[in-house]
């Protein structure tokens, strides 16, 4: 593994990276997010009361359309033709909705950027919706967990 930042030209400039001579592989990366809100809050996400209707599958919804425009938003980040995006939500307590993105792609470039930002809007759509009865919601930590694929190989978080 480098530690050299490839996002550099010679001028020390910003760049987009080149990648039209890695090998095309499988690529597959997992993301995680969490946001935390009052007792009363995930309740009544977990029933279906939001007034502005079903959380989760709006949510979900986002999640996906932003891990499918991750490059008109990140700038040095390669449009990249997904092959799959999953987005799940886990009641982690009374107060804690964890959500998970596993992004998938056959391609030149990893797809760790489209996970992370599939995490963090469904998490950010989960707080506009709710925003109207609890504003002081907590979004994070949201971190990579896994990837696969490419040259730098494969990535578990936790693992050394």
């Amino acid at each position: 593994m480098t530690d050299q930042l490839t996002h550099f030209n010679e001028q020390n400039r910003a760049r987009m990276v080149d990648v039209s001579e890695k090998d095309v592989t499988k690529r597959v990366a997992v993301a995680e997010s969490q946001i935390s809100m009052k007792p009363e809050t995930l309740t009544r996400i977990r029933e279906g009361r939001i007034e502005k209707g079903d959380v989760l599958a709006v949510a979900q919804v986002a999640g996906v359309m932003a891990a499918k425009k991750t490059w008109e938003i990140i700038p040095m980040c390669h449009p990249l033709p997904l092959t799959g995006i999953d987005i799940q939500f886990a009641f982690v307590d009374e107060t804690t909705l964890a959500i998970t993105g596993t992004v998938k792609t056959t391609g030149k470039t990893g797809v760790e950027m489209e996970a992370l930002t599939a995490v963090s809007v469904a998490a950010l759509t989960v707080y506009d919706m709710c925003k109207a009865m609890d504003k002081e919601m907590i979004i994070g930590p949201t971190s990579l967990q896994f990837k696969t694929g490419g040259k730098s190989g494969d990535f578990h978080r936790g693992e050394k």
